[in-house]
């Protein structure tokens, strides 16, 4: 493989003076997609005793798959489609927004560092609709010399997940000894990223540091990645690319500003008063292209005890959190990008 790109984070506060910091890798301004994989938050290790942990209140998504996972610590999930669950370290958490969904999440309290990622995957414009949902899977390690390794999603190894996707996708964990190189099989059809956790590695030759995304386009079937001095966690994400374009704006995903409009609108009339319009606080998205700045968690929330109705998002049961109201739109009209 050549034409390594290297993508740097950008650091996004989740709120307040004491809150979570994330480094966001996707998407950025040269690079909207990896394969169908759309948005990358990579977070911590965080002393939850100084952030105050993950506390992300009901929040709606449509047009994509959310997928969690952790390093250190332990988070609830919650859905409006009655899903609860537990996302620990090296366990594939999974959710379908389809055609909407909301959902919380919340870091437990005997989480005392939190350290992990959150990823986003574009559902291609046939499955938008598809009912939400949502799916858990344990991968077993796999381990080579110098590697282990984790495949949650697709192919890697010879080990497959057995999580449906609605595109064919890459997801995986890569722990590398110090010094190890390892050469990887990997589809000729696919792009793919290298998130580097901890550590340093060189992709194909190249280095590529901690924190840093390394993006590979299609053409090469083989990987080759060689760990610095240190031992290596990396994510390994891929896909062909989704040739479509997409419009992202907050926590939305679709294939065109009216489209995201009427989704904004649909979750404003569950989550505000008949009397109380928005007042213009919470973060503008980037108007050039409606890049969402910062996620829910961010925004600005209802007073507390505002009941959300029934609606397209359903309601997230057991969570006491008043839900998060959207963020007002850009003057501009929301670009399609990919």
């Amino acid at each position: 493989m050549t034409d390594l790109e290297v993508l740097t984070p950008r650091d996004v506060p989740l709120g307040g003076p004491r809150a979570m910091t994330v480094r966001r890798t996707l998407p950025q301004r040269e690079r909207t997609l990896i394969g169908a994989w759309c948005f990358l938050d990579h977070y911590g290790p965080d002393d939850v005793a100084e952030t105050g942990g993950m506390v992300v209140a009901p929040h709606p998504h449509i047009g994509l798959q959310t997928v969690s996972w952790l390093f250190t610590g332990e988070i609830e999930h919650r859905d409006s489609a009655g899903n609860v669950a537990t996302v620990r370290p090296g366990e594939l958490n999974l959710m379908t927004a389809g055609r909407g969904i909301s959902h919380s999440e919340v870091s437990l309290p005997a989480t005392t560092v939190l350290h992990g990622a959150q990823l986003w995957v574009a559902l291609p414009e046939a499955a938008r609709g598809t009912d939400p949902g949502f799916a858990h899977h344990v991968p077993e390690p796999v381990t080579r010399d110098g590697l282990e390794a984790r495949v949650f999603l697709g192919s890697l190894l010879g080990v497959t997940s057995p999580v449906p996707t609605h595109t064919p996708l890459l997801g995986a964990e890569l722990l590398l000894g110090p010094g190890a190189e390892v050469a990887l099989d990997v589809d000729p059809a696919f792009e793919h990223g290298v998130l580097v956790d901890t550590g340093s590695v060189s992709v194909d030759g190249r280095p590529v540091a901690e924190d840093e995304l390394g993006y590979l386009p299609p053409g090469g079937d083989r990987l080759v990645l060689h760990a610095g001095e240190q031992p290596t966690r990396l994510l390994l994400i891929g896909g062909p690319p989704l040739g479509e374009q997409v419009v992202m704006w907050w926590n939305f995903l679709g294939t065109s500003h009216e489209e995201v409009v009427a989704a904004r609108e649909a979750w404003q009339a569950q989550v505000l008063a008949d009397d109380q319009a928005p007042d213009g606080a919470g973060t503008h998205p980037d108007a050039a292209g409606g890049l969402p700045e910062r996620p829910a968690a961010e925004q600005r929330v209802v007073p507390a005890g505002t009941d959300v109705r029934p609606g397209r998002f359903g309601v997230v049961p057991g969570q006491p959190l008043p839900p998060v109201p959207a963020p007002p739109l850009p003057n501009a009209r929301l670009r399609a990008r990919g």
